[in-house]
């Protein structure tokens, strides 16, 4: 992102054209938690302003400027590789489809997915081996080496039958807020049911590594950091701020309190979205104009104003939009950049991670859908963003430093109208028509009762203390529940509790549900929808199945002992933390069955 006349201030960073330049310096904001480096090139500066502003730049970001006389990568010359990494980065990118990278890889930067990709190690079919693909259960799937069967996040929501309620799943009543709006900070990492790759790099060295995790969600950035990280991050749409909540610290840091004095939600909130390139450009995507995108309360062409999306009141802004839009990846971006440089990760002899995920494409795919020019744009953008942010980390701790690996939450399944237009099957699967027959049904069946306590994320969940009061089986019921839920359009699977406590699967389908069943906190019926069919919501799109377009995602290493190469043999989400513990030679998470990539460890 350049400094434009747009007034964004903050991102002095050279485009594409300016890369290679001979002359470069860097602006200096001075801190009490330290320096912050931007790194531009003069002829970028020259280009792109007079000296009013950058006088006006400087001044008002507080930076200083120097120079230094660089030689294309000379500076980037081959070094020997420290005997572990001083800091990994994990980088989780939101509905990031695998095919995104071949469909739009023209149009990306030079530096940015495609420098990983041909300097690095891709591995071409990597997939989530268990149903249920959602953000938060698959950065929890990522760090602890295990499917939701293990570590307990079945889904963003589960229903809690001796209490009688939905829980969040980052839902923790004992933690409050820190820096942000008090409803925004009860949250905490109690329902992971193991350990993580950050907690066993931290017990490997008595706690002297630094885990600090970032994200727009508290889910990705919690499950991320793992029970012991030092912090996790999430934004607060009701403030515009970044927080934290008591279960890590009860007051921010100092330089998370610069950051957030800034006030840059403020800036991008007076916005507009417009497409990096011109409209006509964008030849993978469908038309700007199209019937089968929902987008933002109906607006579905550029350019967007995000003020007018918002909103705002005068004496309230709502910086929620911000979360749907680009801006809310460039936030991410920026502060995962401060912590870098004011936590002085990889400054010591003791391997610290930072995880950073950016989830701003979950809400854009469903909005738009995976042939958008909203969700390309995004890309394309957030690829600029990735090659800043690589720049950085070379600069601060060295290529032959540092370990990064890129991955997914998840992928987005096409826009079902969409596809029924193109002649292939597809479709919307109404559950809440769905369970209202259901309830109707069982109370023919079995007289009037509120049988049916909750339906979450294909999962449906029945009132246990009724139906024992009622001296009725609970596995009768369930397989009633489960024959009669298959009548339905778009439903291909049902599977009871039952049977998956008491059957051992090993192929197929029903392997893939039973890793996503734990049996704690998962419904009495799961249910499997066919290929092209979503759940009804107010999205164009969903995700939340095993079928490619959902769960095949990118998987990318780069850095310090990586070579350059492709994998193509398939690998499992959950083989990550045990790669990564491999690398350091410390202990695997405690439920890990993931395995380590040998092409990357031998």
């Amino acid at each position: 992102m350049q400094i434009n006349n747009q007034g964004d201030l903050r991102a002095l960073t050279p485009s594409t054209e300016h890369r290679s330049s001979l002359h470069c310096c860097y602006l200096v904001r001075l801190s009490t938690s330290g320096p912050v480096i931007k790194k531009v090139s003069l002829r970028f500066i020259k280009k792109n302003f007079n000296t009013v502003d950058m006088i006006k730049a400087i001044l008002s970001t507080g930076m200083i400027l120097f120079f230094q006389m660089t030689s294309g990568y000379s500076q980037n010359a081959k070094k020997i590789p420290s005997e572990k990494p001083r800091l990994i980065v994990g980088i989780v990118i939101s509905q990031m489809r695998y095919d995104y990278i071949f469909r739009f890889w023209d149009k990306l930067s030079d530096n940015g997915i495609k420098l990983l990709i041909d300097r690095g190690t891709f591995c071409k079919n990597t997939s989530f081996n268990y149903l249920y693909s959602q953000d938060g259960v698959g950065h929890a799937s990522i760090v602890t080496g295990t499917t939701p069967s293990n570590h307990g996040i079945i889904s963003k929501e589960w229903y809690v039958n001796l209490q009688d309620k939905m829980e969040l799943y980052t839902e923790d009543p004992n933690h409050k807020a820190v820096g942000g709006d008090y409803e925004n900070g009860h949250h905490s990492p109690r329902n992971l049911m193991c350990t993580t790759f950050p907690d066993e790099l931290r017990l490997s060295n008595d706690f002297r590594s630094k885990v600090f995790s970032v994200a727009l969600e508290p889910g990705p950035a919690i499950f991320s950091a793992g029970h012991t990280g030092n912090y996790a991050y999430w934004f607060d749409p009701s403030t515009g701020n970044w927080i934290t909540s008591t279960y890590y610290a009860d007051s921010l840091q100092p330089w998370v309190n610069d950051f957030n004095n800034k006030k840059l939600p403020d800036i991008y909130l007076s916005q507009e979205w417009n497409t990096l390139l011109p409209v006509d450009q964008y030849t993978e995507s469908l038309p700007d104009q199209n019937k089968y995108e929902s987008g933002y309360n109906g607006r579905i062409t550029f350019p967007y104003s995000l003020s007018e999306l918002s909103g705002s009141k005068r004496d309230k802004k709502n910086y929620g939009i911000l979360t749907k839009t680009p801006y809310g990846n460039l936030l991410t971006k920026d502060f995962a950049a401060s912590l870098l440089i004011a936590e002085e990760l990889g400054k010591d002899d003791y391997t610290d991670l930072l995880m950073v995920s950016f989830t701003a494409g979950e809400n854009i795919g469903n909005l738009f859908g995976p042939n958008s020019i909203e969700v390309e744009d995004a890309l394309l953008r957030l690829d600029l963003e990735l090659a800043h942010f690589i720049q950085l980390l070379e600069t601060q701790v060295g290529k032959e430093n540092l370990l990064l690996f890129i991955a997914s939450g998840s992928g987005v399944a096409q826009i079902p109208t969409y596809l029924i237009d193109s002649k292939i099957p597809a479709g919307y699967f109404n559950q809440l028509g769905a369970i209202s027959l259901l309830k109707s049904a069982l109370n023919n069946t079995y007289g009037r009762g509120d049988w049916v306590k909750a339906y979450q994320s294909q999962q449906i969940f029945l009132n246990h203390t009724l139906i024992e009061d009622s001296k009725l089986s609970l596995r009768d019921i369930q397989d009633y529940v489960a024959q009669f839920m298959l009548q339905f359009a778009g439903v291909a699977n049902t599977v009871t509790s039952y049977t998956l406590q008491t059957t051992n699967f090993t192929s197929g389908i029903f392997e893939k549900i039973q890793y996503s069943y734990n049996q704690k906190r998962s419904g009495d019926v799961l249910i499997n929808l066919k290929a092209g069919w979503v759940e009804k919501g107010s999205g164009a799109t969903d995700h939340n199945s095993s079928y490619a377009y959902d769960s095949k995602i990118p998987l990318i290493w780069y850095g310090w002992k990586i070579g350059r190469g492709t994998i193509t043999r398939p690998v499992d989400i959950t083989d990550i933390a045990p790669t990564l513990c491999t690398f350091l030679n410390i202990s695997y998470p405690n439920a890990c069955t993931g395995s380590p990539i040998l092409e990357l460890v031998q």
